[in-house]
C-alpha cells in the first residue's frame, strides 16, 4: 500500500513541475531576448547620437539674416 501511494503522489505531482518548468524556461527566454534587444538598441542609439554630434561640430551654424 504504501509504495501504491508513492508512485500516485509522483505520478500527480511530476506534470504539474513539468509543465512549470517549461513555462519558466519561456519565460526566461522571453525576459533575456528583451534584454539583449534593449542592449543592442541602446549601443546602435549611442553609435547614432555620437555621429550627430561629430556633424555638429563640424557644422557651422548660419548667421542670422534680420
Amino acid at each position: 500500500m504504501p509504495q501504491e501511494f508513492w508512485s500516485n503522489a509522483i505520478y500527480s505531482v511530476t506534470p504539474t513541475i513539468l509543465v512549470g518548468l517549461v513555462f519558466w524556461f519561456i519565460l526566461r527566454a522571453i525576459l533575456r531576448a528583451d534584454s539583449t534587444e534593449r542592449k543592442a538598441r541602446a549601443q546602435i542609439e549611442a553609435e547614432e547620437r555620437a555621429k550627430v554630434a561629430v556633424t555638429a561640430e563640424h557644422t557651422v551654424p548660419a548667421k542670422p539674416t534680420s
